[in-house]
């Protein structure tokens, strides 16, 4: 008996997406997005939390995206509570591309502060996209206690995630700018560098404020 194309195309990519190499797994992913099919659903999740590579999974997400919310939403939700600290990140990253605020319980406190910094930079990316209307307040405030956080990369993400929820964020920056941490004191004063003048960028603001950290002040006298 003859097996149907399209049983046969569904083997061919689930293949694909565990090949050794990483150009037939993309390859298989773009076809897997370019045909969407819910039965590769629970797959491309499974790859997501252990694909090396980051391009793949950029494109797991993209072909997790053209699938319908109503069939991914609560497998990522699934996700974000795995022990596995890739799964948690990809699948928040997932969330934030498909924007159904749906999803917006399950961005808790512990994920917005969790242990691993791409975890923790997903929550935020994905905090800022399905936040609903009116609770912008409350989420900076529990994104300012992650201030002085990281390297670079870190805190970049942060101030990019408080910047995009707009003024609401000044009371609890302001705040930030007394905390006994320079660290904490510094990346406040920044963020909120950014938040006036967006062009300067991040680099110009952070070293302003260590200048101005160092010399005692808050960034509050111009």
């Amino acid at each position: 008996m003859t097996m149907p194309k399209q049983d046969t195309d569904m083997i061919r990519a689930f293949q694909g997406l565990e090949d050794d190499r990483p150009s037939v797994r993309l390859r298989a992913a773009l076809a897997v997005g370019t045909t969407p099919d819910p039965r590769f659903v629970d797959k491309l999740i499974e790859r997501c939390a252990v694909e090396p590579e980051f391009y793949v999974r950029d494109m797991l997400t993209w072909a997790l995206t053209r699938h319908p919310a109503s069939m991914t939403v609560p497998a990522l939700l699934g996700e974000v509570r795995s022990e596995r600290a890739q799964a948690r990140s990809q699948a928040l990253h997932t969330l934030s591309k498909i924007g159904d605020r749906r999803a917006w319980p399950a961005i808790t406190r512990a994920l917005l502060s969790d242990a691993d910094d791409e975890v923790a930079r997903s929550a935020w990316r994905a905090a800022v996209v399905l936040v609903p209307e009116g609770e912008e307040r409350e989420l900076a405030v529990v994104l300012s206690t992650q201030l002085g956080r990281g390297e670079r990369e870190t805190q970049l993400s942060l101030s990019r995630a408080l910047v995009a929820l707009g003024e609401v964020i000044l009371p609890a920056l302001r705040a930030a700018t007394t905390d006994p941490d320079p660290r904490v004191r510094a990346h406040a004063t920044a963020t909120e560098r950014l938040s006036r003048d967006p062009d300067a960028g991040f680099e110009f603001a952070i070293e302003q404020a260590k200048r101005v950290v160092a010399l005692g002040g808050t960034g509050q006298e111009e």
